[in-house]
């Protein structure tokens, strides 16, 4: 934790502890020349520039640019083993998703590779990925587990993560999420009930028990597991403790966007191909539709309706689905210009997908996700003094300083 005090800063922030839905997206708070005052690692003051500077606090004169809080990446797959280049090679001269999968590729290649990798392997792969993530001005992300698909990999997994949120000098926070329902394992074909069972009756007591996850996912799509396996499971995941998130309607409309709004999910992701239906049911749960058009670029895919669920008053979160199959990218900028151009949403609609409704999205909105007093001093400083310089300096990095906990990091 550090004392830092940021002048001349154009603060731009959304506001709240809640996610922000539909077109509210757009209110972002700004103050043109503005002072930030971290304490301890917490916001202690926002406002205008003030002519005393208390000792004890590094000063970071901003000279006018823009100061936005730290990049919130709410949905990534940031600890596994192995890659899989040869299956984008498939894709590119027109394999389908699923049937690569179908042939033993896809998730089921990626578990193969986790089991055997080593803990330190896989921590200090992750931690590449979160050097990178940082340069781009994530300050919190989330990460899955998924690519174990049984009891040793899967908490190996999990206590990767548990290990860099224990590391002091880390540079990005994860919000940890058991998706051991990602696919099903080779030992169970054919008995997804089975498998579900062994999920709920033995991972999430031991899960929960180790305290090595905040929430719970599961991949609910056609082939995957089924909408009323979904239910089993996340209700049971909630009747523990866990917030419950699900990967919904990616490759078909299946009814994954109804059933997050049937359970409060704290988020639904993917969404490609949600319905109208699922689209009210969101809004009216107060779900966070969290979309990542990483993967529809590289998937070669329809972007979901991003536009069409903001005027449909849901709240809207972006993030990049980092992952070793369908998306090997935690690019922001990319994230942030496949969102305005294809997408449609403005550049305020962006910011607050990515900082507060990506917060929301993990739970964690009362904590990070805005500049406001008594939320962490997490904190991106760009290189310009317009924030339309996200989309506009396309795929490009704009970020100047990334700010975790009031420290200025340094790489």
């Amino acid at each position: 934790m550090s004392n830092l005090i940021i002048t001349n800063a154009r603060i731009i922030t959304p506001l709240g502890n809640t996610a922000v839905k539909g077109k509210k997206m757009n209110d972002l708070h700004i103050i043109d020349c503005g002072t930030v005052e971290v304490t301890d690692g917490i916001i202690t003051y926002v406002g205008d520039n003030r002519p005393n500077i208390p000792e004890g606090y590094e000063v970071l004169d901003a000279q006018g640019q823009v100061l936005l809080p730290g990049f919130v990446d709410s949905h990534t797959h940031l600890v596994f083993g192995g890659f899989r280049p040869e299956e984008f090679m498939w894709r590119m001269r027109g394999d389908s998703y699923m049937s690569i999968m179908e042939r033993g590729g896809g998730i089921v290649n990626s578990m193969k590779a986790t089991r055997e990798a080593t803990h330190e392997e896989l921590l200090q792969k992750a931690y590449k990925f979160i050097e990178v993530m940082s340069r781009m001005g994530v300050t919190t992300v989330e990460g899955k587990s998924g690519y174990g698909l049984d009891r040793d990999a899967e908490i190996k997994q999990l206590e990767v993560m548990r290990d860099i949120n224990a590391n002091p000098d880390r540079k990005v926070d994860i919000a940890t999420t058991f998706l051991g329902a990602h696919a099903l394992p080779p030992e169970y074909k054919g008995r997804h009930e089975e498998f579900i069972d062994f999920i709920i009756d033995e991972m999430l007591p031991l899960v929960k028990e180790r305290n090595l996850a905040e929430n719970c996912d599961i991949f609910c799509e056609k082939g995957v597991f089924t909408v009323e396996q979904s239910r089993r499971l996340l209700s049971a995941a909630k009747e523990m403790g866990f917030g419950v998130k699900i990967h919904a309607d990616e490759i078909v409309t299946f009814g994954g966007s109804e059933l997050a709004g049937e359970l409060k999910a704290l988020s639904a992701d993917h969404l490609l191909h949600a319905s109208d239906e699922g689209i009210r049911a969101m809004s009216e749960n107060n779900v966070v539709a969290t979309l990542l058009p990483l993967t529809a670029f590289t998937l070669r895919e329809p972007y979901a309706r991003g536009r069409e669920m903001i005027d449909r008053d849901c709240a809207v979160a972006l993030a990049t689905d980092l992952n070793p199959g369908s998306c090997c990218s935690g690019s922001i900028p990319l994230t942030f210009a496949l969102a305005c151009i294809y997408m449609h949403l403005t550049v305020e609609e962006a910011i607050t997908a990515m900082t507060l409704n990506g917060a929301a999205a993990i739970g964690r909105a009362d904590k990070i996700g805005s500049i406001e007093v008594g939320k962490q001093g997490d904190l991106v400083l760009l290189d310009t003094d317009t924030h339309y310089t996200l989309p506009y300096y396309t795929a490009m990095n704009s970020v100047k300083y990334t700010i975790k906990a009031g420290k200025i990091l340094t790489y």
